[in-house]
């Protein structure tokens, strides 16, 4: 895989050799969070289920049935403490907030399956890494240069297992806008989860057990925190 033009044999030797234009990777990342997100809204998962105001009409709708109702029901109007059956703002809240945790979990683990078939494809002539330090650089050139075309700004490390990365103009960031009056954090962060989830594939396919995090501190930047588990790939 290559966004470079092809030139003449067209890399004949290598028969898993593909070439594609550059705008695909962006349209991708673009539409990548819209469709999760209506992947989320017509299949729930079990970890996140129907807001609670919904779950009785999903119920019966599963049943083929009208829900049950008593025969006072039926002919008394609801008395003035049903109210307190409606959803309240805290269920709501809950509820939102347990789908959009969904979604950022469906995000990074499509990213980290990508991550993971990225380093299989594009490391195997690379001798074994030995040191985490190594892993990161290759990360933040070779792999970050595959996937968003140029290579991380600046990467910080403690030392100790935590190392910071910054993109002064993330691509899937670029066209982003936040004069919608939205923060920037906030538009930014589904769109951030894809990425997480290729950084933490690609340091798994290469040994290194890892948590990654990621904000934006102005749009188009986007700054990434990796804390490593393990103290180098091979343990």
């Amino acid at each position: 895989m290559s966004f470079e033009a092809p030139l003449p044999p067209y890399n004949f030797t290598d028969p898993t050799a593909t070439f594609f234009s550059a705008s695909c990777i962006d349209l991708l990342l673009i539409e990548l969070v819209p469709l999760v997100q209506r992947m989320a809204e017509s299949a729930p998962t079990l970890d996140t289920p129907l807001p609670s105001y919904a779950r009785p009409a999903a119920a019966a709708a599963a049943t083929d049935k009208p829900p049950a109702t008593s025969s006072n029901a039926s002919t008394n109007p609801p008395a003035a403490g049903a109210a307190a059956t409606a959803p309240t703002v805290v269920d709501t809240l809950s509820d939102e907030e347990a789908t959009r945790e969904d979604i950022y979990n469906r995000l990074e683990n499509l990213g980290y399956k990508v991550g993971i078939g990225l380093v299989e494809r594009f490391s195997r002539d690379r001798s074994r890494f030995t040191d985490n330090l190594d892993v990161i650089k290759f990360l933040c050139k070779d792999i970050w240069h595959l996937v968003f075309r140029k290579q991380i700004d600046n990467l910080k490390t403690n030392h100790r297992g935590v190392y910071v990365l910054t993109d002064m103009t993330f691509r899937p960031l670029i066209r982003m806008s936040a004069a919608s009056g939205v923060p920037a954090a906030t538009k930014a962060a589904p769109f951030l989860q894809f990425p997480c989830g290729v950084i933490r594939g690609a340091l798994s396919a290469m040994g290194v057990n890892a948590q990654v995090t990621a904000e934006t501190p102005g749009l188009p930047g986007a700054v990434f925190q990796i804390t490593t588990v393990n103290k180098n790939p091979s343990g």
